[in-house]
């Protein structure tokens, strides 16, 4: 995966080293920005550097919904334990399933049982 994953403020750092061994290009949020910053922002950072937001935060889903936004893609992660330890497999395997999608604008869902994706730009209807 040539995309950059930019790791929410609301998930843990020990994220990093994780996505990183697994040959992730992967960068935590409060390394490049304030903690209190809007996810807007978030979201603008990461589009302009060609990133995508790993989070389990439900508002991303809902900024590129209003926007209808080609993106950045975002990867939510919807779990009661959201450290690598628990999850950290089944995400990589998700994301190494679906890095096309991703390269070209989606929203991935990922819980304990299932994957959705969601193509962007997001369709109101």
């Amino acid at each position: 995966m040539k995309k950059r994953i930019l790791v929410d403020v609301c998930l843990s750092p020990v994220w990093i080293p994780f996505l990183i061994s697994e040959g992730f290009s992967t960068v935590h949020w409060t390394e490049i920005g304030s903690p209190s910053a809007k996810d807007s922002e978030i979201m603008e950072y990461a589009l302009a550097n060609d990133m995508i937001v790993f989070t389990n935060d439900l508002d991303f889903s809902n900024l590129l919904a209003f926007s209808n936004a080609k993106g950045p893609s975002v990867i939510q992660i919807r779990s009661q334990n959201v450290l690598p330890r628990a999850i950290g497999a089944m995400v990589i395997l998700a994301i190494k399933k679906i890095e096309n999608v991703l390269k070209e604008g989606a929203i991935a869902v990922i819980d304990e049982k299932n994957l959705r994706i969601r193509y962007l730009p997001l369709k109101m209807d």
